[in-house]
């Protein structure tokens, strides 16, 4: 559904209750996002995005998923997860196996080393996400996001195979 106006259409503009529940979700997901880096920066030496991979890696079979699987899974361009890749695999945390079934393909297995950091960084990210979220918010108020964020996510995950989304770029 494309609700973007045309040129001869009068914008959409956004109410002033839309504009101000816009600003406070934007205001609010951009301190979140920081206080998770700087946790995970500060307990692990990495950005969330990163401890995102891992913990998606350690959560599979085998601990490890084909590249393009785990760019869909992290929401990410497949050159911004080659990269995050690139510099997990420097530190030891992650390798790269070719698929046997497919000469262009890839996987990314999480090592012991990578299982180890994210065992010992998993209970202050815990800690991180549930003292700046869901501490603040009542159980009812956590369902209402939740139930939210899905509807939001599904309008932009479209199905047709010509859909823009980051990890077919």
């Amino acid at each position: 559904m494309n609700t973007a106006s045309t040129p001869d259409e009068e914008p959409r503009w956004l109410t002033d209750e839309e504009q101000r529940t816009w600003r406070a979700y934007m205001h609010a997901v951009t301190l979140l996002e920081d206080h998770l880096d700087r946790q995970l920066q500060r307990d692990a030496g990495m950005p969330h995005v990163y401890y995102g991979l891992l913990a998606r890696l350690s959560e599979t079979a085998g601990a490890r998923l084909r590249m393009t699987e785990l760019a869909m899974q992290a929401k990410i361009t497949r050159s911004r997860l080659s990269h995050a890749i690139a510099r997990l695999e420097k530190n030891g945390w992650v390798r790269r196996e070719d698929c046997p079934s497919d000469k262009r393909g890839q996987f990314a297995v999480l090592t012991d080393q990578g299982r180890e950091v994210l065992r010992r960084t998993a209970p202050g990210h815990a800690g991180a996400v549930r003292q700046a979220l869901f501490d603040r918010i009542s159980d009812e108020q956590r369902k209402t996001l939740h139930d939210v964020m899905e509807i939001v996510a599904e309008g932009l995950q479209p199905t047709d195979a010509n859909a823009d989304l980051p990890w077919l770029r």
